[in-house]
């Protein structure tokens, strides 16, 4: 029997309206409507045009999927999705994302249900942020600088680098992925109900630089914007949040007292762009970002922000900053690392995984998922593979 409860988890993911759907299936948007009430069943020819549009089986509609087996109920809040973007929130990609979250949310249930996993780190760091923030006085300004200074610390951040920044960030605790979110939005960030923060990353030819600030950025919302209720703030109070989101993100990026000393350095050239190069190079930040910071903690005053901006739109640096190519761009790597352990013990079968459990195509899994097909594919044979990638000190303990 067709059940119609899977079909309609896939085409929120998608973001398909359910008139979308019904235009590319040829069909109208009332059986549409009837498929996802199991009020009528479609047709094998439906069903097969439905497998190749999701990149599923075709048994994947007759058998209840794995967010009804291993999803938690109500675990993922579309109000509580924190978007790094210029535009606010728009209702149905908020339910498209807070969907896909949910099949990740599953995903790591599946890969994670026969292993023991240690205490988050950064469970233990939000906890000590809300500690702080209900005791403080001070400004916010303040406030969040001490914050970043308390992340950077409890994350493991060496004190002149942030060459490790997404493995330390993903060792903390947090799940980290990729996908193509679309040009408007950036990177978007939440906290499930039990309390697993995801960061989703956007994949549009991002630089290096631009990635490292939308994980600083993500990662001041879920320490600073704990349930906060994103999706009823207005434009106003929106502006507000990804200010402190960015305030956080430069001081965590570049810590005052490293910064400052590096800053001196350049102090008659202050605002020429080109003699920040080898501090971008070495912070792994953009001339934008490091300018940013400087004005923000007052070693430039605003006339020269402003000459330093003006340097900047000249030189186009506003568009495409140098060294945005060479500087190699940091990928999620836990979940892969956790998939190649697991399958190297005999824990868990990725063919089976792929096609029996979720029944569905690899090319599923590379969007759910974000991971290259590539790393799949490897494990589509019934012979054994050796792990290529190591856990570098994740602790991982098999039950």
């Amino acid at each position: 029997m067709f059940i119609g409860e899977n079909l309609t988890n896939l085409r929120i993911m998608h973001g398909y309206s359910r008139k979308q759907l019904s235009e590319q299936l040829g069909v109208t948007e009332q059986a549409v409507w009837q498929y996802e009430n199991d009020y009528t069943s479609p047709k094998m020819q439906v069903v097969n045009e439905l497998k190749r549009i999701f990149s599923v089986k075709s048994k994947y509609f007759y058998t209840k999927d794995m967010l009804t087996q291993h999803m938690t109920p109500a675990n993922v809040n579309v109000m509580n999705i924190a978007y790094r973007s210029k535009v606010l929130n728009v209702i149905s990609k908020t339910q498209a994302e807070a969907k896909h979250v949910e099949y990740l949310d599953t995903f790591v249930n599946y890969i994670t249900a026969k292993v023991n996993l240690p205490t988050l780190n950064i469970i233990r760091l939000r906890d000590e942020v809300i500690d702080y923030l209900n005791r403080s006085e001070e400004d916010r300004t303040t406030q969040i600088y001490h914050v970043a200074s308390m992340a950077r610390k409890k994350i493991g951040m060496e004190s002149c680098t942030n060459d490790n920044l997404m493995f330390l960030i993903e060792k903390s605790g947090v799940y980290v992925f990729e996908k193509a979110i679309g040009e408007k939005i950036d990177a978007y960030s939440l906290w499930t109900e039990n309390h697993r923060p995801f960061i989703i990353l956007g994949n549009m030819k991002r630089s290096a630089v631009r990635r490292n600030f939308d994980i600083a950025h993500e990662l001041g919302h879920l320490l600073l914007h704990y349930r906060l209720e994103f999706v009823n703030l207005d434009r106003k109070e929106h502006k507000a949040i990804e200010n402190e989101a960015n305030l956080f993100a430069g001081a965590f990026l570049l810590p005052t007292e490293d910064f400052t000393s590096d800053i001196k350095g350049i102090a008659p050239h202050m605002t020429n762009p080109d003699h920040y190069l080898e501090l971008k190079t070495k912070w792994k930040t953009s001339l934008q970002v490091l300018g940013y910071r400087a004005a923000h903690l007052g070693i430039m005053d605003a006339k020269a922000h402003r000459n330093f901006y003006a340097a900047m739109h000249r030189r186009g640096y506003l568009e495409k900053e140098p060294y945005d190519q060479s500087i190699p761009l940091q990928k999620p790597m836990r979940i892969k690392s956790i998939i190649d352990l697991l399958s190297t013990r005999g824990i868990v079968d990725v063919h089976q995984m792929i096609e029996e459990d979720w029944k569905a195509e690899i090319s599923f899994f590379h969007q759910m998922t974000g991971i290259e097909i590539d790393f799949f594919k490897k494990y589509m044979t019934k012979e054994p593979t050796n792990s290529t990638n190591k856990i570098r000190n994740m602790p991982l303990r098999s039950s």
